[in-house]
Protein backbone atom coordinates (compact mmCIF):
# COMPACT_ATOMS: atom_id res chain seq x y z
CA UNK A 1 0.00 0.00 0.00
CA UNK A 2 1.17 3.35 -0.98
CA UNK A 3 1.29 6.47 1.25
CA UNK A 4 -1.05 8.00 -0.59
CA UNK A 5 -3.57 5.22 -0.34
CA UNK A 6 -2.79 4.51 3.63
CA UNK A 7 -3.60 8.39 3.98
CA UNK A 8 -6.78 8.28 1.91
CA UNK A 9 -7.70 5.03 3.97
CA UNK A 10 -6.95 6.79 7.37
CA UNK A 11 -9.30 9.60 6.22
CA UNK A 12 -11.84 7.60 5.25
CA UNK A 13 -11.87 5.84 8.37
CA UNK A 14 -12.54 9.52 10.42
CA UNK A 15 -8.86 9.12 11.88
CA UNK A 16 -7.78 12.29 9.71
CA UNK A 17 -9.03 15.24 8.78
CA UNK A 18 -9.01 16.41 5.09
CA UNK A 19 -6.90 19.49 6.40
CA UNK A 20 -4.35 16.87 8.35
CA UNK A 21 -2.84 15.21 5.52
CA UNK A 22 0.51 17.51 5.21
CA UNK A 23 1.08 16.59 9.28
CA UNK A 24 1.48 13.13 7.60
CA UNK A 25 3.32 13.68 4.21
CA UNK A 26 4.66 15.91 1.81
CA UNK A 27 2.22 18.33 -0.16
CA UNK A 28 2.50 15.95 -3.32
CA UNK A 29 1.52 13.10 -1.60
CA UNK A 30 -1.47 14.76 0.48
CA UNK A 31 -2.64 15.84 -2.88
CA UNK A 32 -2.70 12.46 -4.05
CA UNK A 33 -4.37 10.88 -1.03
CA UNK A 34 -7.36 13.25 -1.61
CA UNK A 35 -7.57 12.46 -4.93
CA UNK A 36 -7.77 8.94 -3.96
CA UNK A 37 -10.70 9.65 -1.69
CA UNK A 38 -12.56 11.86 -4.00
CA UNK A 39 -12.37 8.80 -6.89
CA UNK A 40 -13.14 6.06 -4.29
CA UNK A 41 -16.17 8.35 -3.03
CA UNK A 42 -17.52 9.81 -6.15
CA UNK A 43 -16.16 6.86 -8.96
CA UNK A 44 -14.54 10.60 -10.58
CA UNK A 45 -11.92 9.88 -12.92
CA UNK A 46 -9.17 12.84 -11.61
CA UNK A 47 -6.58 11.92 -14.06
CA UNK A 48 -6.29 15.67 -15.27
CA UNK A 49 -6.79 17.38 -11.97
CA UNK A 50 -3.94 15.58 -10.91
CA UNK A 51 -1.52 16.35 -13.97
CA UNK A 52 0.02 19.87 -13.04
CA UNK A 53 3.49 21.33 -13.63
CA UNK A 54 4.22 23.03 -10.35
CA UNK A 55 5.14 22.19 -7.26
CA UNK A 56 2.51 21.29 -4.53
CA UNK A 57 3.98 22.83 -1.82
CA UNK A 58 4.92 26.19 -3.64
CA UNK A 59 1.40 26.14 -3.68
CA UNK A 60 -0.07 26.12 0.06
CA UNK A 61 0.30 29.92 0.46
CA UNK A 62 -2.90 29.66 -2.06
CA UNK A 63 -5.19 27.04 -1.57
CA UNK A 64 -5.82 24.39 0.90
CA UNK A 65 -6.92 20.86 1.03
CA UNK A 66 -5.49 20.75 -2.48
CA UNK A 67 -6.37 18.16 -4.89
CA UNK A 68 -4.59 19.12 -7.99
CA UNK A 69 -5.18 22.37 -10.28
CA UNK A 70 -7.70 23.62 -12.97
CA UNK A 71 -6.34 24.02 -15.86
CA UNK A 72 -8.08 26.45 -18.23
CA UNK A 73 -7.07 27.72 -21.63
CA UNK A 74 -4.95 30.21 -22.41
CA UNK A 75 -4.60 32.87 -25.69
CA UNK A 76 -2.78 35.65 -26.01
CA UNK A 77 -4.03 39.38 -27.52
CA UNK A 78 -1.82 41.71 -29.23
CA UNK A 79 0.56 43.53 -29.77
CA UNK A 80 -1.34 46.47 -28.45
CA UNK A 81 0.19 50.24 -28.44
CA UNK A 82 -0.15 51.88 -24.87
CA UNK A 83 1.55 55.17 -24.31
CA UNK A 84 1.26 54.95 -20.94
CA UNK A 85 2.87 56.51 -17.59
CA UNK A 86 4.48 52.73 -16.61
CA UNK A 87 4.78 51.21 -19.62
CA UNK A 88 5.11 52.18 -23.19
CA UNK A 89 5.22 50.79 -26.07
CA UNK A 90 3.96 47.23 -27.91
CA UNK A 91 2.88 44.53 -25.48
CA UNK A 92 0.98 40.95 -25.67
CA UNK A 93 -1.46 39.84 -23.06
CA UNK A 94 -2.06 36.39 -22.16
CA UNK A 95 -5.98 35.86 -21.53
CA UNK A 96 -7.14 32.30 -19.65
CA UNK A 97 -11.00 31.95 -20.68
CA UNK A 98 -13.37 29.01 -21.55
CA UNK A 99 -15.65 31.75 -23.43
CA UNK A 100 -14.73 30.71 -27.11
CA UNK A 101 -14.31 34.25 -29.46
CA UNK A 102 -13.41 35.93 -26.79
CA UNK A 103 -9.62 36.09 -27.32
CA UNK A 104 -10.75 37.08 -31.02
CA UNK A 105 -12.07 39.56 -30.36
CA UNK A 106 -10.34 41.37 -28.21
CA UNK A 107 -7.46 40.39 -30.31
CA UNK A 108 -9.61 42.26 -33.28
CA UNK A 109 -9.68 45.61 -30.94
CA UNK A 110 -5.97 45.42 -30.36
CA UNK A 111 -5.50 45.72 -34.06
CA UNK A 112 -8.01 48.27 -34.52
CA UNK A 113 -6.04 50.53 -32.09
CA UNK A 114 -2.65 49.49 -33.61
CA UNK A 115 -3.77 50.49 -36.66
CA UNK A 116 -4.82 53.64 -35.26
CA UNK A 117 -1.65 54.87 -33.63
CA UNK A 118 -2.17 53.35 -30.50
CA UNK A 119 -3.83 54.06 -27.35
CA UNK A 120 -3.05 56.29 -23.89
CA UNK A 121 -3.30 55.03 -20.78
CA UNK A 122 -3.02 56.40 -17.63
CA UNK A 123 -3.30 55.35 -13.63
CA UNK A 124 -5.19 58.17 -12.43
CA UNK A 125 -5.55 56.69 -8.51
CA UNK A 126 -4.04 54.31 -6.78
CA UNK A 127 -5.28 52.92 -3.26
CA UNK A 128 -6.48 49.49 -1.49
CA UNK A 129 -9.20 49.81 1.42
CA UNK A 130 -10.22 48.18 4.36
CA UNK A 131 -13.18 49.61 6.66
CA UNK A 132 -13.54 48.35 10.41
CA UNK A 133 -16.84 49.21 11.67
CA UNK A 134 -16.78 50.48 15.48
CA UNK A 135 -19.71 50.35 17.98
CA UNK A 136 -20.39 53.45 20.28
CA UNK A 137 -23.20 54.72 22.43
CA UNK A 138 -24.92 57.62 20.50
CA UNK A 139 -24.09 59.84 17.71
CA UNK A 140 -22.38 62.35 20.29
CA UNK A 141 -19.81 59.75 21.02
CA UNK A 142 -19.38 58.89 17.14
CA UNK A 143 -19.11 62.35 15.88
CA UNK A 144 -16.17 62.54 18.96
CA UNK A 145 -14.61 59.09 17.44
CA UNK A 146 -14.59 60.70 14.48
CA UNK A 147 -13.24 63.75 14.85
CA UNK A 148 -10.34 62.19 16.69
CA UNK A 149 -9.97 59.32 13.38
CA UNK A 150 -9.65 63.19 11.08
CA UNK A 151 -7.37 64.38 13.93
CA UNK A 152 -4.89 61.14 14.64
CA UNK A 153 -4.14 59.99 11.00
CA UNK A 154 -0.41 60.09 12.00
CA UNK A 155 -0.86 57.99 14.90
CA UNK A 156 -2.82 55.63 12.98
CA UNK A 157 -0.53 55.57 10.13
CA UNK A 158 2.78 55.33 12.35
CA UNK A 159 0.64 52.12 13.94
CA UNK A 160 -0.54 50.66 10.39
CA UNK A 161 3.06 51.02 8.93
CA UNK A 162 5.10 49.16 11.74
CA UNK A 163 3.61 45.79 10.39
CA UNK A 164 4.94 46.15 6.42
CA UNK A 165 8.21 47.44 4.82
CA UNK A 166 6.16 48.43 1.69
CA UNK A 167 2.57 49.55 2.32
CA UNK A 168 1.76 53.07 2.79
CA UNK A 169 -1.61 54.98 4.76
CA UNK A 170 -2.68 58.10 2.48
CA UNK A 171 -5.51 58.51 4.43
CA UNK A 172 -8.33 58.04 6.54
CA UNK A 173 -12.11 58.80 6.33
CA UNK A 174 -14.60 58.53 9.24
CA UNK A 175 -18.49 57.55 8.07
CA UNK A 176 -20.85 57.66 10.38
CA UNK A 177 -24.20 55.72 10.79
CA UNK A 178 -26.23 55.99 14.14
CA UNK A 179 -24.19 54.26 16.54
CA UNK A 180 -21.93 52.42 13.98
CA UNK A 181 -18.05 54.33 12.80
CA UNK A 182 -16.78 53.28 9.88
CA UNK A 183 -13.16 54.37 9.04
CA UNK A 184 -12.43 53.43 5.30
CA UNK A 185 -8.41 53.36 5.31
CA UNK A 186 -6.32 54.01 2.33
CA UNK A 187 -2.92 52.84 1.44
CA UNK A 188 -0.44 52.53 -1.55
CA UNK A 189 0.81 49.22 -1.49
CA UNK A 190 2.99 49.48 -4.37
CA UNK A 191 3.25 46.04 -6.78
CA UNK A 192 1.21 44.04 -4.73
CA UNK A 193 -2.21 43.71 -4.56
CA UNK A 194 -2.21 44.54 -1.19
CA UNK A 195 -5.26 43.07 0.73
CA UNK A 196 -3.54 41.24 3.58
CA UNK A 197 -1.33 44.35 3.61
CA UNK A 198 -3.93 46.60 4.09
CA UNK A 199 -5.76 44.16 6.67
CA UNK A 200 -2.74 43.44 8.40
CA UNK A 201 -1.91 46.99 9.04
CA UNK A 202 -5.33 48.40 9.48
CA UNK A 203 -5.86 45.73 12.75
CA UNK A 204 -2.77 47.66 14.70
CA UNK A 205 -3.95 50.63 13.94
CA UNK A 206 -7.64 49.72 15.05
CA UNK A 207 -5.72 48.93 18.41
CA UNK A 208 -4.63 52.54 18.57
CA UNK A 209 -8.36 53.93 17.53
CA UNK A 210 -10.02 51.82 20.42
CA UNK A 211 -7.57 52.58 23.15
CA UNK A 212 -8.14 56.19 22.80
CA UNK A 213 -11.59 56.52 22.31
CA UNK A 214 -14.93 55.26 23.00
CA UNK A 215 -15.09 52.92 20.20
CA UNK A 216 -14.96 49.26 20.45
CA UNK A 217 -14.24 47.54 17.29
CA UNK A 218 -17.16 44.97 15.93
CA UNK A 219 -15.68 43.85 12.53
CA UNK A 220 -11.83 44.40 11.04
CA UNK A 221 -14.07 44.60 7.71
CA UNK A 222 -17.40 46.52 7.83
CA UNK A 223 -18.05 46.34 4.11
CA UNK A 224 -17.61 50.23 3.07
CA UNK A 225 -14.21 48.48 1.81
CA UNK A 226 -15.68 47.21 -0.46
CA UNK A 227 -14.14 44.34 -1.41
CA UNK A 228 -15.56 41.70 -3.98
CA UNK A 229 -19.14 42.99 -4.07
CA UNK A 230 -20.27 45.61 -6.47
CA UNK A 231 -20.57 48.85 -4.30
CA UNK A 232 -20.87 53.01 -5.18
CA UNK A 233 -18.40 53.90 -3.14
CA UNK A 234 -15.44 52.08 -5.05
CA UNK A 235 -17.19 53.72 -8.40
CA UNK A 236 -16.63 57.40 -6.93
CA UNK A 237 -13.73 56.63 -4.68
CA UNK A 238 -11.95 53.75 -6.32
CA UNK A 239 -10.45 50.88 -5.39
CA UNK A 240 -6.68 49.49 -6.26
CA UNK A 241 -6.28 50.91 -9.85
CA UNK A 242 -8.04 53.53 -10.84
CA UNK A 243 -6.79 53.19 -14.60
CA UNK A 244 -8.52 55.02 -17.70
CA UNK A 245 -7.41 54.34 -21.37
CA UNK A 246 -8.55 55.86 -24.86
CA UNK A 247 -7.92 56.31 -28.79
CA UNK A 248 -9.09 58.11 -31.12
CA UNK A 249 -9.75 55.61 -34.22
CA UNK A 250 -9.79 57.31 -37.87
CA UNK A 251 -12.60 56.97 -39.64
CA UNK A 252 -11.30 54.67 -42.42
CA UNK A 253 -9.83 52.57 -39.80
CA UNK A 254 -13.18 52.08 -38.46
CA UNK A 255 -15.06 51.02 -41.46
CA UNK A 256 -11.66 48.82 -42.22
CA UNK A 257 -11.38 47.06 -39.19
CA UNK A 258 -14.90 47.17 -37.61
CA UNK A 259 -16.81 46.94 -40.56
CA UNK A 260 -18.95 50.18 -38.95
CA UNK A 261 -19.00 53.63 -38.75
CA UNK A 262 -18.26 56.09 -36.09
CA UNK A 263 -21.60 57.20 -35.44
CA UNK A 264 -23.33 53.69 -35.21
CA UNK A 265 -20.58 53.06 -32.60
CA UNK A 266 -21.31 55.96 -30.95
CA UNK A 267 -25.34 55.50 -30.55
CA UNK A 268 -24.90 51.86 -30.06
CA UNK A 269 -22.36 53.04 -26.97
CA UNK A 270 -24.69 55.43 -25.97
CA UNK A 271 -28.13 52.99 -26.36
CA UNK A 272 -26.77 50.46 -24.99
CA UNK A 273 -23.80 50.72 -22.30
CA UNK A 274 -25.55 54.28 -21.22
CA UNK A 275 -29.20 54.49 -21.25
CA UNK A 276 -29.47 50.15 -20.62
CA UNK A 277 -26.88 50.26 -18.00
CA UNK A 278 -29.02 53.64 -16.34
CA UNK A 279 -32.33 51.16 -16.59
CA UNK A 280 -31.01 48.31 -15.56
CA UNK A 281 -29.14 50.23 -12.67
CA UNK A 282 -25.90 48.82 -13.22
CA UNK A 283 -22.90 50.09 -11.50
CA UNK A 284 -20.74 49.13 -14.66
CA UNK A 285 -21.78 51.30 -17.66
CA UNK A 286 -19.68 48.91 -19.73
CA UNK A 287 -20.23 46.31 -22.82
CA UNK A 288 -17.77 43.61 -21.65
CA UNK A 289 -15.12 44.78 -19.76
CA UNK A 290 -15.73 41.55 -16.68
CA UNK A 291 -14.40 39.75 -20.01
CA UNK A 292 -11.11 40.87 -20.49
CA UNK A 293 -10.41 41.56 -16.74
CA UNK A 294 -11.51 38.18 -15.58
CA UNK A 295 -9.32 36.28 -18.33
CA UNK A 296 -6.55 38.48 -17.23
CA UNK A 297 -6.95 37.82 -13.75
CA UNK A 298 -6.67 33.96 -14.63
CA UNK A 299 -4.00 34.42 -16.28
CA UNK A 300 -2.36 36.74 -14.44
CA UNK A 301 -2.66 35.32 -10.87
CA UNK A 302 -4.67 38.03 -9.84
CA UNK A 303 -7.38 37.55 -7.04
CA UNK A 304 -10.38 36.30 -9.34
CA UNK A 305 -13.61 37.71 -7.06
CA UNK A 306 -12.24 40.76 -7.63
CA UNK A 307 -13.01 40.92 -11.27
CA UNK A 308 -16.55 42.61 -9.14
CA UNK A 309 -14.66 45.35 -8.94
CA UNK A 310 -12.39 45.39 -11.89
CA UNK A 311 -15.99 45.61 -14.05
CA UNK A 312 -16.69 48.65 -12.32
CA UNK A 313 -16.10 50.80 -15.66
CA UNK A 314 -17.16 53.17 -18.38
CA UNK A 315 -16.82 53.28 -21.60
CA UNK A 316 -17.75 56.52 -23.37
CA UNK A 317 -17.27 56.79 -27.38
CA UNK A 318 -18.24 60.12 -29.37
CA UNK A 319 -17.33 61.55 -32.87
CA UNK A 320 -14.95 63.92 -33.13
CA UNK A 321 -13.88 66.68 -36.40
CA UNK A 322 -11.29 65.06 -38.32
CA UNK A 323 -8.58 67.53 -38.23
CA UNK A 324 -6.10 68.11 -40.93
CA UNK A 325 -2.44 67.10 -40.98
CA UNK A 326 -1.25 70.28 -40.03
CA UNK A 327 -3.85 70.57 -37.35
CA UNK A 328 -4.82 73.96 -37.87
CA UNK A 329 -8.53 73.01 -38.66
CA UNK A 330 -10.59 69.85 -39.96
CA UNK A 331 -9.69 68.44 -43.16
CA UNK A 332 -12.92 68.79 -44.76
CA UNK A 333 -13.38 64.51 -43.78
CA UNK A 334 -16.32 63.22 -41.78
CA UNK A 335 -15.43 62.63 -38.10
CA UNK A 336 -13.15 59.99 -36.36
CA UNK A 337 -14.00 57.75 -33.54
CA UNK A 338 -13.07 58.86 -30.10
CA UNK A 339 -13.52 56.04 -26.92
CA UNK A 340 -12.73 55.69 -23.64
CA UNK A 341 -12.08 53.30 -21.16
CA UNK A 342 -12.08 54.10 -17.18
CA UNK A 343 -12.03 51.46 -14.65
CA UNK A 344 -12.62 52.81 -10.99
CA UNK A 345 -11.02 49.49 -8.94
CA UNK A 346 -8.82 47.59 -10.94
CA UNK A 347 -7.14 45.56 -7.88
CA UNK A 348 -3.61 43.86 -9.29
CA UNK A 349 -0.40 43.23 -8.20
CA UNK A 350 2.83 41.91 -9.59
CA UNK A 351 4.03 40.27 -6.38
CA UNK A 352 2.33 38.05 -3.53
CA UNK A 353 -0.60 35.86 -4.01
CA UNK A 354 -0.94 33.67 -7.19
CA UNK A 355 1.61 35.81 -8.99
CA UNK A 356 4.10 33.46 -7.78
CA UNK A 357 2.88 30.45 -9.41
CA UNK A 358 5.04 29.20 -12.41
CA UNK A 359 2.24 29.41 -14.94
CA UNK A 360 0.83 33.04 -13.73
CA UNK A 361 5.03 34.11 -13.42
CA UNK A 362 5.15 33.27 -17.01
CA UNK A 363 2.54 35.29 -18.46
CA UNK A 364 3.64 38.77 -16.13
CA UNK A 365 6.77 37.58 -17.67
CA UNK A 366 5.01 38.08 -20.95
CA UNK A 367 3.36 41.31 -20.28
CA UNK A 368 6.82 42.41 -18.57
CA UNK A 369 5.74 43.36 -15.55
CA UNK A 370 6.78 40.09 -12.99
CA UNK A 371 7.86 41.32 -9.40
CA UNK A 372 8.89 44.74 -8.10
CA UNK A 373 8.70 47.54 -10.32
CA UNK A 374 11.83 50.40 -10.22
CA UNK A 375 10.06 52.54 -8.26
CA UNK A 376 8.04 50.50 -6.24
CA UNK A 377 4.47 49.92 -7.96
CA UNK A 378 5.26 51.08 -11.30
CA UNK A 379 4.51 46.86 -12.34
CA UNK A 380 1.23 46.58 -11.29
CA UNK A 381 0.24 50.43 -12.86
CA UNK A 382 1.51 48.61 -16.10
CA UNK A 383 -0.32 45.87 -15.46
CA UNK A 384 -3.02 48.03 -14.88
CA UNK A 385 -2.27 50.32 -18.21
CA UNK A 386 -1.84 46.90 -20.35
CA UNK A 387 -5.50 45.41 -19.09
CA UNK A 388 -7.53 48.84 -19.45
CA UNK A 389 -6.25 49.44 -23.05
CA UNK A 390 -7.18 45.13 -23.76
CA UNK A 391 -10.52 46.02 -22.01
CA UNK A 392 -10.84 49.05 -24.86
CA UNK A 393 -10.09 46.89 -27.34
CA UNK A 394 -12.25 44.65 -26.57
CA UNK A 395 -15.34 47.04 -25.88
CA UNK A 396 -14.55 48.47 -29.45
CA UNK A 397 -15.02 45.44 -30.97
CA UNK A 398 -18.06 44.33 -29.30
CA UNK A 399 -19.46 47.24 -29.76
CA UNK A 400 -18.40 47.19 -33.75
CA UNK A 401 -20.25 43.46 -33.88
CA UNK A 402 -23.33 44.74 -32.35
CA UNK A 403 -23.05 48.25 -34.60
CA UNK A 404 -22.91 46.41 -37.89
CA UNK A 405 -25.27 43.23 -36.66
CA UNK A 406 -22.07 40.66 -36.79
CA UNK A 407 -22.26 39.42 -32.89
CA UNK A 408 -24.29 36.42 -34.03
CA UNK A 409 -22.62 35.59 -37.49
CA UNK A 410 -19.22 36.19 -35.84
CA UNK A 411 -19.81 33.20 -32.70
CA UNK A 412 -21.60 31.27 -35.40
CA UNK A 413 -18.25 31.64 -37.81
CA UNK A 414 -16.25 30.87 -34.91
CA UNK A 415 -18.42 27.55 -33.73
CA UNK A 416 -19.38 28.74 -30.14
Amino acid sequence: MTDAEELAGRVAEGELRLHELEQHADAEVAAEARRRLLADETDADLEAIGAYTFDAADAAPNVENMVGAAQVPMGVVGPIRVDGAAVSGSKFLPLATTEGALVASVNRGCATIRAAGGATARVLENGMTRAPVFRVDDVGEAAEVAAWVEGNVDALAEAAEATTSHGELTEVTPYVVGDNVFCRFVYDTKDAMGMNMATIATEAACEVLAEETPAELVALSGNLCADKKPAAVNSVEGRGRTVAADVVVPRDVVERYLKTTPEAIAEANTRKNHVGSAKAGSLGFNAHVANTVAAAFLATGQDIAQVVEGANAITTADVRPARAPDDEGTDGRQGDLYASLTIASLEVGTVGGGTKLPTQSEALDVVGVRGGGDPAGANADALAEVICTAALAGELSLLGALASNHLASAHAELGR
